[in-house]
């Protein structure tokens, strides 16, 4: 006869032998990451390395974004969603370095580290951040711009957001290295296309249209690079000197093909993997930096095949 006793004693017996068994659920730790988009490479790249991290230390990670990198108040109800499952530590690259706060808050009241990757976040509520600096990736971005152009002339910047980390050190850094080391050069308008490429695009020929005599341009980032390569082959400005930011396929192959000139990439993969090695460091009480500078290179023609440069691009 199946007792209530027996009954209790196989339910006790088998809770146990789940939470015994290595590599179930309830052993791991869970770590969403939440990123600022999927629609380029660059995060496809971060999110391969965020996945080898979490499969060398035997974590749970997710990783999603919004459908676009203007859409706040998704990536906020993503972040509201992954706090609610309670996890282990959250990793999160804000859009809008401000509007997640309160919930960031949230989760530090909760004994939740927050690991902050690409985007930082204006608040020391982040254990770290594991980025690219910014500032000095877009200064050697200027003084690429400027010894291709003989150091004078108008150029422009085509970028994603005024509301990112990125977005703002990205600016500050190409429009401040200008100012100060090429006074010569004039940076005549800095437009935000949001990182899509269409509307970069479309930046790209008014600005054109607006200035002549413009010798370059730069795009702060894949989509914002892609636009400005569509925007000044449409309105056959092959005289325009273009240096972008990150890579992905259709700016290797503007590279190749003479369209443009060069571009910053970051280290994507570095910036997932480190990312997650953070947050499971930081859920154990281990320390943590308080910045992880995960590194930048320049590529052109000269370089595109050379091996360290090949390691960080992506495709």
């Amino acid at each position: 006869m199946f007792t209530r006793r027996s009954l209790l004693g196989t339910i006790a017996a088998t809770a146990l032998l789940a939470t015994s068994l290595p590599g179930m659920a309830q052993d791991k730790m869970y770590i969403p990451l939440i990123s600022k988009g999927f629609q380029h490479q660059f995060w496809q790249a971060v999110k391969a390395g965020a996945d080898k991290a979490a499969a060398e230390m035997g974590v749970d990670i997710t990783f999603e974004g919004p459908d676009t990198e203007a859409q706040v108040d998704r990536q906020i109800d993503m972040l509201a969603a992954a706090l609610a499952k309670n996890p282990t530590a959250i990793g999160f690259a804000a859009l809008d370095s401000q509007a997640a706060i309160p919930l960031l808050r949230q989760a530090q009241e909760k004994g939740i580290p927050v690991v902050a990757f690409d985007s930082g976040v204006d608040s020391d509520i982040p254990v770290t951040t594991a980025s690219t600096d910014n500032v000095a990736a877009a200064a050697l971005a200027a003084d690429k711009m400027a010894e291709l152009i003989g150091d004078e002339g108008k150029v422009a910047v085509v970028a994603h957001d005024q509301t990112s980390r990125t977005g703002i050190d990205r600016v500050d850094g190409f429009v401040n290295q200008m100012k100060d080391k090429h006074p010569n050069i004039e940076v005549v308008t800095v437009q935000y296309g949001g990182g899509d490429q269409l509307q970069s695009t479309e930046l790209t020929k008014a600005i054109l249209t607006a200035n002549p005599d413009l010798k370059g341009i730069f795009g702060a980032n894949e989509g914002s690079a892609i636009g400005v390569v569509n925007g000044v082959t449409e309105m056959k400005r092959d005289d325009v000197v273009i240096i972008g930011y990150d890579s992905g396929q259709a700016q290797m192959d503007a590279i190749r093909n003479g369209v443009m000139a060069g571009a910053i990439t970051q280290n994507p993969v570095g910036i997932g993997y480190e990312t997650v090695k953070a947050a499971v460091a930081a859920a154990k009480g281990e320390s943590v930096p308080a910045s992880i500078d995960t590194g930048f290179y320049y590529y052109d023609k000269s370089n595109i095949d050379d091996a360290d440069i090949k390691a960080v691009l992506y495709n």
